[in-house]
């Protein structure tokens, strides 16, 4: 970088005084006329040449800039009292505001170093400045992406917040403090001359008490190229102090700004173990200083499934559903088993398939708020193209809901009975006594197209965390069963709008929201089921209109049911074939 010190205009003298030059600090050069070529922005300060050799400390006023490249951007370190300093490139840092300069870069002109501030021209800044007051705002982070999200990788599912900036806001206590008290977690990190990154972690919020805070997760860190390495607090008691001459404390192990000034206190054998010499080289000069708040995410950059979003979509599933054949010609309709706990929305399920190709909303299955399963019998539906349509090739199964409790609710072995066809109809379920295979309508020799050919699993997203043990058990049993007789299973998450602001604002969100795949990953690992079997959907419970998004949902559900049906029907013909090889 090379000042613009040989302009002719800046040791041009005016009468009556010892002289007066306008420093441009940035990146220009001089052609050969002798004008001046900009070639980013410039800070730009007047300062009064006198002829002592000594330079008034009083505080220089220079105007905040925004580069118009993050590449061309200019810090400043302001030093202690006695020394200079010299305009530093920061590559990475982009727009920022320029501190207080106590002192002249000892790379200025010589007639120059005995210069004093005069008060900057601001109409003349004004008409010859390239800054606007917007980009004066911007304060851009110097941390690397990769850097941040090898932090974050840490923390969960976060993004950082730069609150806090030495070359914009200043290298002192009372700027840090006024920025980052009272907000919790939060990154501080250091920069060094020697180019090491480093810093450390804290869920405890900033103050200026003089008190220690406890903190058994925080840790102190530096990088060797992108990999992070970690330093976890030895003594949690004295994880972070909160002093008021001082940035960032972590115990007695690391301070950044040390007393308000751009250095930094390192202690090795404190409160964190760490080695100096891979942190930061034992290097306690900083050049930038930044803290950030650590913030939740609640939205994904891009969607984790691709999902198209509009009418010519909903027909094209629907299209595939009502034209869909089983793969084994005995099989007219793929059969389709619900099953979950009360009140979860099975029967809503169904009346919300059936509202799709009904064109409205509709409630032919017995569905409502109870304690207790409001489905009472096995029941089997036929879904129809229309009002007066044909038949589609798929029929949903509803049962009684389950129960933690093993004396209420569906029975286990009811469900085996299911599984392989031997249930009727309306077929009245009782808890206290499994089905008695003399019972009036028991079908003692099912044929293939009575069996179930896929189980459904539906489950309210909002309660997954909390599902209770004994219910985890009862589904971990009808899976081992469906695992025995080689039925491919569903998971279907209902209530995603009740579980999640986010798509509760715009169901086409469902994708992009955090909390919906930490759902489905939960539910993914409570039964065993892997991520790609599990689908989440809207049922309509409240409006009367129906809604494309909230279809296509419905409707690629019941999609992958018919796919994970043609699963079985595979399964089937391989054992088929291999019998008859055998014989």
């Amino acid at each position: 970088m090379d000042l613009c010190h040989k302009c002719p205009n800046e040791n041009k003298t005016e009468e009556g005084t010892e002289g007066k030059a306008e420093i441009r600090v940035g990146f220009r050069q001089c052609d050969p006329q002798g004008e001046c070529r900009h070639k980013g922005r410039d800070i730009r300060a007047v300062y009064e040449v006198q002829s002592e050799p000594t330079w008034n400390t009083g505080l220089l006023q220079c105007a905040s800039v925004v580069s118009a490249a993050p590449q061309r951007s200019m810090s400043y370190t302001p030093r202690p009292s006695g020394s200079g300093t010299v305009p530093h490139r920061n590559a990475e840092s982009g727009p920022f505001i320029c501190p207080d300069i106590q002192r002249p870069p000892l790379s200025w002109p010589h007639n120059l170093r005995g210069a004093k501030p005069v008060p900057l021209d601001k109409k003349r800044f004004r008409e010859t400045s390239c800054v606007s007051p917007e980009q004066q705002t911007i304060m851009n982070s110097k941390l690397s992406e990769t850097h941040q999200k090898a932090i974050c990788s840490q923390l969960g599912h976060v993004q950082l917040k730069l609150i806090y900036k030495a070359t914009f806001h200043g290298y002192t206590a009372a700027a840090f403090h006024q920025r980052c008290d009272s907000l919790s977690p939060t990154v501080s990190v250091g920069y060094n001359v020697s180019g090491y990154i480093f810093g450390g972690y804290t869920r405890q919020p900033f103050n200026q008490s003089g008190q220690y805070a406890n903190d058994d997760k925080a840790f102190l860190f530096t990088f060797e190229g992108r990999k992070l390495i970690k330093y976890p607090v030895a003594n949690a008691s004295y994880a972070v102090r909160m002093m008021n001459n001082s940035g960032p404390y972590f115990g007695e192990s690391l301070v950044l700004i040390n007393t308000s000034m751009p250095i930094v206190h390192s202690n090795a054998a404190s409160h964190y173990p760490f080695n100096a010499a891979q942190m930061h080289g034992n290097d306690l000069n900083l050049v930038e200083c930044e803290v950030y708040q650590v913030v939740e995410q609640t939205k994904f950059e891009d969607p984790w499934r691709t999902v198209t979003w509009n009418l010519e979509h909903k027909l094209e599933l629907m299209n595939y559903i009502e034209n869909y054949k089983p793969l084994i010609s005995s099989v007219s309709q793929a059969r389709v088993l619900l099953i979950g706990p009360v009140g979860v929305g099975k029967s809503s399920f169904f009346n919300s398939i059936n509202s799709v190709f009904r064109g409205h909303v509709t409630n032919q299955a017995m569905s409502g708020c109870s304690s207790t399963s409001l489905t009472t019998q096995f029941r089997t539906y036929s879904l129809k193209a229309g009002r007066e349509g044909r038949l589609l090739p798929v029929i949903l199964c509803d049962t009684m809901g389950l129960e933690s409790s093993t004396d209420t609710g569906l029975d286990i072995e009811d469900i085996t009975s299911i599984l392989k066809g031997h249930l009727p109809d309306r077929y009245q379920f009782n808890p206290a006594a499994p089905l008695d295979s003399e019972a009036r309508g028991y079908c003692k020799s099912p044929s293939l197209k009575d069996k179930i050919h896929c189980v459904t699993y539906i489950l309210d997203a909002s309660n997954i965390s909390i599902m209770p043990t004994k219910m985890e058990e009862k589904l971990g049993a009808i899976r081992k069963k469906a695992n025995q007789l080689r039925i491919p299973q569903l998971v279907v998450l209902t209530k995603v709008d009740e579980a999640c602001s986010l798509v509760k604002e715009d169901l086409t969100n469902i994708y992009q929201s955090i909390y919906i795949k930490e759902t489905m990953q939960q539910a993914s690992t409570k039964l065993g089921i892997p991520l790609s079997c599990i689908v989440p959907v809207r049922n309509y419970t409240e409006t009367l209109d129906l809604d494309v998004n909230c279809d296509i949902l419905l409707l690629s559900a019941l999609t992958q049911m018919l796919r994970l049906a043609d699963n079985f029907y595979d399964d089937f013909s391989d054992q088929l074939s291999t019998l008859q090889t055998r014989e």
